[in-house]
């Protein structure tokens, strides 16, 4: 980070910073003076709503940054779940897709959410088919889509 960051939170708003997750008990802002891994609450989709491949890619790169300890075993099925969506997309979402894999592979998930967070929001608009089937991915309780992930720790999400 080449300078300091700020966020400002809200009462009672969340904040998921590198796996842990603080809450404010007052209008607060926090300034990261170095490279950090971090979430606003806003920004997080919560496993229900994860019924499209591209909001089952958003979500499994969300558990990523959320939960570090869940990468290894989630970065395999983001790359699948991204080559699937990218053989039928459109060529706006295919290159969207070459890039967050990009992203996925060096470790920067905020900046592949930051990538994604549009076309979650066109899908959910219906402005654009979220091309590819529903898959199936175990997150600790709730079952997404595809692949063997079942030690991903999501369960501070529904706190």
């Amino acid at each position: 980070m080449t300078r300091p960051f700020s966020v400002s939170l809200k009462p009672g708003e969340r904040i998921f910073i590198n796996g842990a997750v603080l809450r404010a008990d007052r209008k607060v802002s926090i300034e990261f003076l170095n490279d950090v891994a971090f979430l606003l609450e806003a920004y997080v989709m919560q496993a229900e709503r994860a019924t499209t491949p591209v909001r089952q890619l958003y979500f499994l790169i969300q558990a990523m940054l959320i939960d570090p300890g869940s990468v290894d075993s989630v970065r395999k099925s983001v790359v699948e779940i991204a080559s699937e969506l990218g053989v039928d997309a459109s060529s706006e979402l295919g290159a969207a897709l070459d890039h967050v894999e990009q992203l996925v592979g060096g470790g920067r998930y905020f900046d592949a959410l930051k990538v994604l967070r549009p076309f979650v929001a066109e899908c959910l608009q219906g402005k654009i088919k979220d091309a590819g089937k529903q898959i199936n991915v175990r997150l600790g309780n709730h079952l997404i889509n595809k692949c063997n992930v079942d030690d991903i720790n999501v369960n501070q999400l529904n706190k």
